[in-house]
């Protein structure tokens, strides 16, 4: 029952200060401006870009109210989740002002997020022998390489799939139901926790960001879902995964993961930054294939279903 409360808590939260928000961003000009010039800008209209802020604080304030062990992790989780929301907000003030903000000092942060995290304790140690039940415990330099990039890479993921409406806050939310079914399943309840928190702000922003989108969660917002999705993920399926459960997670991200893998090959290959913005991402190359938007963001999520489901099965087998 906790955890329909704290999934409750979570979404009356983001649903409730979405609105206020809103007004403050038309005031403070904090909106996405529409741009015909970059094929990305699909919206006609300004749109707000402040629920990340209300994302943050829906799972912030769940989280303290419904997790109370380890403070020193829950310590780094909120430092991390506050570097990756702060830096969001800048790069999405530089966007509403028609700029882009350099590359490095998003890097920066994100890394050192990401380091916090691994200083706390939250470490992809190794896996298990399925067979034997011995644990192979990697090199000390290679968690910390490991921990670091999956932060990372499933923080820059989600943010690189936020571009239409209802698409990342979507496939994130049901990353987010995954891990806790997985989370459920290993009794791991305070990756649960904060796993069903995660799904409580994703539907409340859902509830603004379905087409036609009212606001955005712009990069502050999707990075920070994706570092929490990240850490869930570390702190509850990485936990004693065998070999092949190893791809649990994996799976539970799936669309994001594969989806921006391939983009990232694709600009290395044409010798482009992989922070430069395109349109090479799946939604776009659908939508130019003439499906509607709304047709491409029901197709990504069943996909996105179809891998949260294998990776439910690979838990249910028990390999």
């Amino acid at each position: 029952m906790s955890y329909f409360f704290a999934g409750l808590l979570s979404f009356l939260i983001v649903f409730l200060l979405i609105p206020p928000l809103r007004k403050l961003a038309y005031r403070i000009d904090f909106v996405d401006k529409p741009r015909p010039d970059v094929e990305r800008k699909i919206h006609r209209e300004p749109i707000p870009l402040t629920a990340g802020i209300a994302i943050f604080a829906g799972f912030v304030v769940t989280y303290f109210v419904f997790i109370r062990d380890n403070l020193g992790q829950s310590a780094a989780i909120l430092a991390g989740g506050l570097l990756i929301l702060g830096i969001g907000m800048v790069d999405d003030w530089y966007k509403t002002h028609g700029k882009e903000l350099p590359a490095l000092p998003k890097l920066i942060i994100q890394v050192l997020a990401a380091v916090i995290v691994y200083q706390s304790g939250i470490v992809f140690h190794g896996f298990t022998n399925p067979f034997s039940g011995q644990e192979f415990l990697l090199p000390t330099w290679l968690q910390f390489i490991l921990t670091v990039m999956w932060i990372f890479g499933v923080t820059t993921v989600i943010n690189f799939s936020d571009g239409m409406d209802g698409l990342a806050g979507g496939l994130s939310t049901i990353s987010a139901v995954t891990l806790f079914v997985v989370a459920l399943a290993k009794g791991q309840t305070d990756s649960a926790m904060m796993a069903i928190a995660l799904v409580g702000v994703g539907v409340g922003y859902l509830r603004y960001n379905k087409p036609p989108a009212k606001v955005f969660m712009g990069d502050a917002g999707a990075s920070f879902i994706g570092f929490m999705l990240a850490v869930i993920a570390l702190n509850g399926a990485f936990k004693q995964a065998t070999v092949l459960s190893l791809f649990i997670p994996i799976l539970a991200l799936g669309v994001p993961i594969f989806d921006n893998l391939f983009v990232v090959f694709k600009r290395l290959l044409n010798g482009k930054p992989i922070y430069q913005a395109d349109a090479t991402q799946a939604h776009y190359r659908l939508l130019a294939s003439g499906l509607n938007p709304k047709q491409v963001v029901m197709f990504l999520c069943l996909v996105n279903v179809c891998f949260s489901l294998t990776s439910i099965i690979i838990l249910m087998l028990h390999v």
